[in-house]
């Protein structure tokens, strides 16, 4: 997966773990994330838990014949913060054949919710 020139790349998000309905990944609270009041930006949170969702739900379908798109999301911001870095973990909670639903929480580095967020995403067959 090529993520240079992407909006992963732009926010610094990085993937720390991944494995079979479970993704881990950091983005900084900086000046490409932040907002102008200085707090994270809750889309950059939004961006955050959509980006490990798909990658979640793409390593969890066939990638000859399938891809993935979100399809919904939701993000309750519950905590600022100004600097630092967030963690966001994201796991399975339904894998249908045509749908997934994956449960997101975004901490901060003292395990301090920061967002949660539940993202739906659409199973695609390939043609």
């Amino acid at each position: 997966m090529n993520i240079e020139n992407t909006l992963i790349s732009a926010l610094g998000i990085e993937i720390t773990a991944l494995e079979k309905g479970k993704v881990v990944a950091t983005m900084p609270v900086d000046d490409r994330t932040r907002q102008p009041f200085g707090l994270l930006h809750g889309g950059a949170s939004v961006a955050l838990a959509e980006t490990v969702a798909s990658i979640g739900a793409f390593e969890l379908v066939d990638k000859e014949t399938e891809s993935v798109a979100g399809l919904e999301i939701n993000a309750n911001h519950v905590r600022g913060k100004r600097e630092g870095m967030v963690t966001a973990i994201a796991t399975v909670l339904h894998q249908g054949r045509t749908t997934m639903v994956w449960d997101i929480k975004i901490v901060d580095e003292e395990e301090k919710l920061i967002c949660v967020s539940r993202c739906t995403m659409a199973v695609i067959k390939r043609k």
